[in-house]
């Protein structure tokens, strides 16, 4: 058994993670409490952990300190932060790689306090430290840890004893946490967080392997070597479609066998997945209309990208370029003015409704897609202001958002928007002659105001808190809770009513998204001002994904 762990043996326990990672990422995003399409924590964890992985495979050398390693793995996991799972994990590596700071091997022990070290950074960092989290599963791993390293001096043992103790605490978040007690489930974060202290033991023990993080046997593929006509089928077809009846797959499937080959089905809670090789890709989406209407569709010409990919390896050699740094991050612009201002959003109607509101810079991201910390300072170092003020629009991009302080030179305020609809009242009172503390002032006093809520479709059935709910229903959440499941927009209309109007509004904007069609967006928004007469209903095409309809109530 080992008593300490080099550069190369952390690199590969980290890369083992973020293998572990990937595996479960779905499984981690199933754990989301109410069954929206937007659990996304298996996501974050797994894209940020990813931007450590990718750089550490492309170290040019495995012999290096510890001390090292962990810096590597914190600096990528800084910039490549997602949702608050992925800044809290970025945290946990940071306060690591300080521990570690100078080493160059770690014992057991040296390892145990540095995982302390992590939980530290961690707790200082969040506002309001909730138990039943990540949080708490990590910090008595670390404990559990550094109690055994009194005893024992193998890192395989010490690593263990931080494992069943995690274990044992995941159990508990149910009971820890009253919204999981209520779904009934674990937290999503700290299952990751054990998955990937799972693996990184796995290692130690030579349980589980490197991958190359490419899946394939050759390093280069040689495309001349195949044929046009061994492409038996040209068009690789891809999709999503939601489901709108009880259709069985399996005919799908059948139907697939007949005109195609490479056929990957998955029919999973409300939605039907399917990759397939045919020459008739109409014929497959029409098929597909049957079961209900399509998310996503993405259709390739492989013969195309052969001949493409064939003439691209014949062609000579160019130089050889210094490759880019995609991390590389813009220095601060000079500022032309004192205020700035930066929104998340998603959709092309929202996007141009920021603008049109003064925003300087928009990061495209929201629910299902959290921009990375770098891609929030990317856009802060752009904006010519000498104050810049952040509006993440989504309570998983705060935390995020807020790592953007101390890296860069721009004073930075993030204002905590949790909605866009917050966002938007917010940034309504934008006001060039106002000094920045003022506007601070105005901006965070709007998110008072505002009331968000969030229609969606239940990806799954489930219970929650005695609501039923059913998949393919429209789901609604109102300032994040839950309001309930409806069949149609005529049950979602009259269940809404009430709510709304206990908090007699003046103001109600409907935003509708990219799956709803201008016509049914009017029908429902009018039926709505119908049952609030005494408030003013606006309606604005928002493009948003996820939300059929974001409702700001004022």
């Amino acid at each position: 058994m080992r008593e300490y762990i080099d550069g190369a043996a952390l690199r590969d326990m980290v890369l083992c993670a973020y293998d572990a990672l990937e595996e479960n990422e779905q499984a981690i995003n199933e754990l989301n409490v109410f069954p929206v399409p937007d659990g996304d924590t298996g996501s974050n964890m797994r894209l940020t952990l990813g931007s450590a992985a990718a750089d550490l495979r492309q170290t040019t050398t495995r012999v290096t300190t510890v001390a090292d390693t962990a810096a590597r793995v914190a600096s990528a996991l800084l910039r490549g932060a997602r949702g608050n799972s992925g800044v809290i994990l970025s945290l946990l590596f940071r306060g690591l790689s300080k521990g570690l700071k100078g080493l160059e091997t770690a014992t057991a022990e040296e390892y145990a306090r540095a995982m302390t070290s992590g939980v530290e950074a961690a707790y200082k960092a969040v506002m309001k430290p909730a138990e039943g989290t990540i949080l708490t599963v990590s910090r008595l791993a670390a404990e559990a840890a550094v109690k055994k390293a009194e005893e024992s001096s193998y890192f395989e043992e010490v690593l263990a004893a931080a494992l069943d103790s995690a274990k044992v605490t995941l159990e508990d978040t149910v009971n820890q946490n009253p919204v999981l007690k209520k779904a009934g489930v674990v937290d999503s974060g700290g299952y990751g967080y054990v998955l990937m202290l799972q693996a990184m033991l796995g290692w130690l023990e030579g349980r589980v392997k490197v991958s190359d993080g490419h899946g394939a046997a050759k390093a280069k593929a040689d495309f001349a070597a195949i044929a046009d006509e061994d492409i038996k089928f040209t068009y690789c077809t891809e999709f999503i479609v939601r489901r709108g009846n009880k259709k069985s797959a399996d005919l799908l499937r059948a139907y697939l066998g007949n005109i195609g080959d490479s056929i990957v089905l998955v029919d999973d809670d409300g939605i039907i997945k399917v990759h397939v090789h045919t020459n008739v890709p109409g014929k497959v989406l029409t098929q597909a209309l049957t079961y209900g209407a399509l998310i996503t569709v993405k259709v390739e010409n492989m013969r195309e990208q052969h001949t493409s990919l064939e003439e691209k390896q014949a062609a000579p050699a160019a130089p050889e370029e210094e490759p880019a740094d995609p991390h590389a991050i813009p220095d601060p612009v000079p500022a032309e003015k004192a205020v700035g201002t930066v929104c998340v959003c998603a959709g092309d109607g929202l996007e141009e409704l920021f603008r049109q509101l003064g925003a300087d810079g928009i990061v495209s991201g929201g629910q299902t897609m959290n921009p990375a910390t770098e891609d929030i300072l990317r856009a802060v170092n752009l904006t010519p202001a000498e104050t810049v003020f952040v509006f993440p629009n989504n309570k998983n991009i705060i935390m995020a958002a807020e790592q953007c302080i101390p890296m860069t030179t721009k004073k930075v305020v993030v204002i905590p928007s949790r909605t866009v609809c917050q966002g938007i009242s917010a940034m309504m009172r934008l006001s060039p002659d106002m000094t920045p503390e003022d506007l601070q002032g105005e901006f965070t006093d709007a998110l008072s105001t505002v009331h968000t809520i969030q229609i969606t479709y239940a990806a799954r059935d489930s219970e929650f808190d005695g609501h039923h709910i059913k998949a393919g229903e429209y789901l609604t959440l109102m300032d994040g809770q839950l309001v309930g499941s409806f069949a149609d927009t005529g049950a979602l209309v009259s269940g809404l009513d009430p709510a709304i109007e206990e908090l007699s509004p003046e103001f109600v904007t409907v935003y509708y998204g990219q799956d709803v069609a201008e016509a049914d967006a009017q029908s429902f928004s009018d039926a709505l001002a119908e049952k609030l007469p005494d408030a003013e209903t606006s309606l604005i095409r928002g493009g948003q994904p996820v939300y059929y309809y974001m409702i700001s109530v004022e």
